[in-house]
């Protein structure tokens, strides 16, 4: 935005406000036009997409203290002065150009003799040759910033948000509606997310001044557990009770997947509780391929045992007496 931009706008008006509002006065104009200035809500709309990014210019320059306490002293000192390339005094209007900006140059103000006439056009210098540079030029040095604008446009603010998932949204992927800076803004959340995952939604964050590039999104994911399943990478994970005559002399069976159906799984014989198995492909498909799921074993012990059954655990009992699954540990904790 070049100095020219900043004396034939006047920022306050674009955003109606006044000029002694303070941050938060401004800040509420600016998301109240933008709110209904936005091109999402105006789509075609030519005239709402240019009051939009003048919106957005103002606001940039008003939010910020710096910028804008330049911008009222540049604007204060062009209220006052003559941008006529002629030679004559002070007029009805105040001071002429030459006497505001005289003493920059060496002059005396006012009748002191003759001046030099500068031209309120970027690339103009001095009638009657070379001298110093065009009008944008003396007042980027006048507030410390290189000729030919003020400054670069400022990108926009990455904004922040948070989601929560059910399990099987964040397995299979979901589109959730946000509130994002006064504004409802739908996102895609790809399939595979964990709890606790921060996710970039490019250029979905505050809208930038014109020509800069918008902020971005950061979505933080809440996945809530599943009662069966969890997810590890792309591995889905499940825990499946088996008896102890299926994990001592092996056996087949079905354990269900997430979408509703069973595998059919080999259980080999002597199987310890907390094996894991392998059903390869049967996990979660993302971008980065697709997952296993992982079967934990469990053997299950009944918590009551009458007749038949007792009978013929006391009789395992009796002829596995002279074994001790425990003999090795003992063993290895005295080393």
């Amino acid at each position: 935005m070049t100095g020219q931009d900043w004396l034939e706008k006047d920022f306050y008006a674009v955003l109606g406000v006044s000029k002694t509002a303070d941050a938060a006065e401004i800040k509420k104009a600016y998301r109240k036009l933008a709110r209904t200035l936005h091109p999402d809500h105006n789509p075609g709309d030519a005239r709402s997409e240019s009051r939009f990014k003048e919106v957005g210019e103002a606001y940039a320059v008003l939010s910020d203290p710096e910028q804008r306490r330049q911008y009222d002293q540049l604007r204060a000192m062009a209220g006052g002065a003559r941008f006529s390339a002629g030679s004559g005094g002070a007029g009805a209007g105040g001071a002429g150009f030459e006497d505001l900006f005289g003493g920059m140059f060496g002059g005396a103000g006012a009748g002191a003799g003759p001046r030099m006439r500068y031209q309120s056009t970027g690339g103009g210098g001095p009638r009657g040759g070379a001298g110093p540079a065009g009008f944008e030029d003396i007042l980027g040095g006048l507030f410390g910033q290189g000729g030919g604008g003020f400054r670069q446009p400022q990108p926009g603010i990455d904004l922040s948000a948070t989601a929560t998932l059910a399990f099987r949204q964040a397995v299979e992927g979901s589109t959730v509606t946000l509130s994002v800076d006064g504004q409802n803004l739908t996102v895609r959340i790809p399939a595979g997310v964990h709890d606790g995952q921060k996710i970039r939604m490019r250029g979905k964050g505050r809208a930038a001044e014109p020509g800069g590039q918008p902020g971005d999104l950061i979505v933080t994911v809440t996945v809530q557990p599943h009662p069966v399943f969890s997810l590890e990478g792309n591995d889905l994970r499940v825990t499946v009770p088996v008896t102890f005559p299926e994990a001592a002399l092996g056996a087949t069976v079905d354990v269900p997947t997430l979408d509703g159906s069973t595998v059919r799984m080999r259980v080999p014989a002597g199987t310890p509780s907390g094996r894991v198995l392998r059903a390869r492909g049967k996990g979660v498909t993302t971008t980065k391929g697709t997952g296993d799921l992982l079967v934990t074993v469990q053997v299950a012990v009944p918590q009551r045992l009458d007749g038949a059954a007792r009978e013929a655990v006391e009789a395992f009992a009796t002829a596995t007496a002279g074994q001790d699954p425990r003999a090795e540990m003992a063993a290895r904790a005295r080393e």
